[in-house]
């Protein structure tokens, strides 16, 4: 049986994935991860696919290891893994909680981390492994720091993972979208000072960013940047110094 599974696939991106994955005529079933079962559900039945809705949650040891035996019992070969789950907060550093401090890296690093690690034992030659990254792991970003800092231990982790698993046939796309029109603003806005982060544009689909996602992915590329705006972020990211970024993100953001 040929799977691809889709993390965070609830909402926003993953969501996206997982109805863009639906189309392929390679795949028989999707594996749709997520803690809100549903929401799972429901997306199930307005797909014409052989979807399967995982109720799991990714900062649980006891989750990962149902989805361990799982994957045991069943043998699945696994030709796609979008690791899109992950969660962030605007504001200033001491403005977070230790809860919220722990789920991010959690959720952002550790679990796609252990994610793909369990993975990788069912993937075989032309596998596909797709990793949500952020523009915002392009240089260092006060008063976002810390999903920014996740973002970038992603991009370096995935980049060099691509080139280690090129003898397997396997490869690793980080997609390093700006923003993007989801929930992702309700819950990143909600902490003691709402007001850190005003300028959101401009405002990308979904809906772009996964075609463009997936159409790197097939390609081979290590990274999937979407739009001109994005573009010229990451090449002036190698350009300036990030003292000076540092300073017009503080003023625009």
């Amino acid at each position: 049986m040929k799977i691809a599974i889709v993390t965070g696939a609830s909402s926003g991106i993953g969501k996206e994935f997982v109805k863009q994955l639906s189309t392929s005529k390679h795949l028989d079933e999707i594996w749709m991860i997520a803690r809100r079962e549903e929401r799972l559900n429901a997306l199930a039945k307005k797909i014409p696919t052989k979807l399967k809705a995982i109720e799991l949650d990714l900062l649980s040891v006891e989750c990962m290891e149902q989805l361990k035996e799982r994957l045991e019992k069943e043998k699945p070969q696994i030709k796609v893994l979008v690791n899109s789950s992950g969660f962030g907060k605007f504001g200033k550093f001491n403005d977070l909680t230790k809860e919220e401090i722990n789920n991010m890296i959690d959720l952002n690093c550790k679990a796609l981390i252990h994610m793909t690690y369990l993975c990788l034992n069912y993937m075989k030659k032309e596998s596909k492994i797709i990793m949500m990254g952020s523009a915002s792991s392009f240089f260092p970003l006060p008063e976002f720091n810390l999903y920014a800092s996740t973002k970038a231990f992603v991009v370096h982790f995935s980049r060099a993972l691509h080139v280690e698993l090129k003898k397997r046939g396997i490869t690793v796309t980080t997609v390093c979208p700006g923003y993007v029109r989801t929930e992702f603003f309700k819950v990143a806005k909600d902490t003691k000072n709402p007001n850190t982060c005003k300028n959101f544009k401009p405002m990308y689909e979904s809906k772009d960013i996964v075609k463009k996602a997936l159409k790197d992915s097939q390609r081979g590329k290590d990274m999937s940047v979407y739009g001109i705006q994005i573009k010229i972020l990451r090449l002036l990211s190698k350009m300036l110094p990030h003292q000076l970024i540092m300073w017009i993100w503080l003023r625009i953001k």
